[in-house]
């Protein structure tokens, strides 16, 4: 976890504007497009909010925070806003704290996270590798339907 400063107020991007919960994903990752899908069925309060990496506000976010999220990063990110604060969670700290926001029984399963954080990213890392060859590699991201285009930033 990483906390940044407050933004700027002369800042062209309001970091304390965005939402509380914002999953960045792989935008052309099969296994991503599935787990971003699965995660609108389970999360019908709509707490989380999505950006693909290759979009505008990944963007905006790498060139405000270099060192918490930095260029070339293809894992998810989970970017948590409150009070003013952004911390940034990685590879298997933010899948921990997504399905831990959840209701329901899915939400236990981010008691994982209390085993160790090198041995949990290295599984995390690993399936990476293979993600592309198992589940595809999709032509563009994902264009989400009218009934949760407003959960999607660009």
């Amino acid at each position: 976890m990483t906390a940044s400063p407050s933004p700027d107020p002369g800042s062209a991007f309001d970091a304390a504007a965005l939402p509380r919960r914002l999953v960045f994903f792989d935008g052309v990752c099969g296994f991503c497009d599935r787990s971003v899908s699965w995660l609108l069925a389970h999360d019908p309060d709509g707490r989380l909010r999505f950006a693909p990496l290759q979009g505008e506000t990944a963007a905006q976010l790498r060139s405000r925070y270099p060192e918490e999220f930095p260029e070339g990063l293809e894992t998810m990110v989970l970017a948590e806003t409150e009070d003013g604060r952004t911390c940034f969670f990685l590879r298997s700290q933010a899948s921990f704290r997504i399905l831990g926001s959840l209701p329901g029984p899915v939400r236990h399963v981010a008691l994982l996270r209390w085993l160790p954080r090198p041995l949990m990213d290295a599984a995390y890392r690993a399936f990476a590798r293979i993600r592309y060859r198992v589940f595809g590699r999709l032509d563009q991201c994902r264009v989400p339907g009218a009934r949760v285009r407003e959960r999607f930033l660009p």
